[in-house]
This record gives C-alpha cells, sequence and structure tokens, in this order.
C-alpha cells in the first residue's frame, strides 16, 4: 500500500529530521490529528503509544510517487524498524488519521512496538497534550 505517512515528532516542518529525510521527496504536507494514542518523551524524539483516550498532533506527509520506495526504507531504517523484528523501537502500522479539513486519511504510523510501549506505559513521561512541539 503505498500509503502517507503521520509525522509527530523529529520529523514535522522545523525539527532536525524534517529536512534530513523528506525534503525532495515529498509533494505535500498538512496538519493532522491521530486518535487512540499518547504520545511519550523519549530520548531526543518521542514516541506514540497507542492507548483509547488520546491524540497526537503531527502532519500528514505524502511522498511523491516517484521516491515512494526511497522514502519508505530510509523512514523506517531511521525509525529502527525491521518488520517481523521484536528488537525494533517502533512498528509500522497503517491507521486512520484526522486532516486539518475533517477528512479521513490512512496513513502510516511508526508507533512504539509492544515492549517499549509497555515500558512507556508503566515508566514513561506522557506529552501533555499529545503535541511534540510544545513540549518545551
Amino acid at each position: 500500500m503505498k500509503l502517507p505517512f503521520f509525522v509527530y515528532g523529529t520529523l514535522r516542518p522545523g525539527e532536525h529530521n524534517h529536512d534530513l529525510f523528506l525534503r525532495g521527496r515529498i509533494r505535500s504536507e498538512e496538519p493532522g490529528l491521530l486518535p487512540g494514542a499518547v504520545l511519550y518523551d523519549g530520548p531526543g524524539y518521542p514516541y506514540a503509544v497507542e492507548a483509547a483516550d488520546g491524540a497526537v498532533s503531527g502532519e500528514i506527509v505524502t511522498a511523491l510517487p516517484e521516491a515512494y520506495g526511497e522514502l519508505l526504507a530510509v523512514l523506517d531504517h531511521l525509525e529502527e524498524y525491521v518488520p517481523g523484528d521484536p528488537r525494533s523501537l517502533y512498528e509500522r502500522v497503517a491507521r486512520d488519521v484526522t486532516a486539518g479539513d475533517g477528512r479521513t486519511v490512512r496513513a502510516w504510523v511508526y508507533v512504539a512496538a509492544p515492549a517499549v510501549a509497555a515500558r512507556l506505559r508503566a515508566h514513561g513521561t506522557p506529552i501533555k497534550g499529545g503535541d511534540w512541539l510544545t513540549r518545551r
């Protein structure tokens, strides 16, 4: 599936990984909201943890068609996601995201892998309001 990506941390505009990984590979980006997740602070980057009572702010990023495969591989590597590998920090999952205009968009989201999510639920620091850009 060639889905857009929902980014909520260091890949957002103005953050350090945005230009490094997205510049020249994306066609558009627009504000979005991921329902059913809570944002936790990590070591310089956040984790979205699936939870019924939260929402995470971010951007819906649509890749250039000719750059899609490259961008998918680059983001999987950045997020240390390897399908089926229990050591992965994140899992890439398809989720419904709400665009700024109210549309529902199916997008890839990197959420905390099960072991990481369990640790964060037990000992992590949630980011109030679910917005990485307001954490400071």
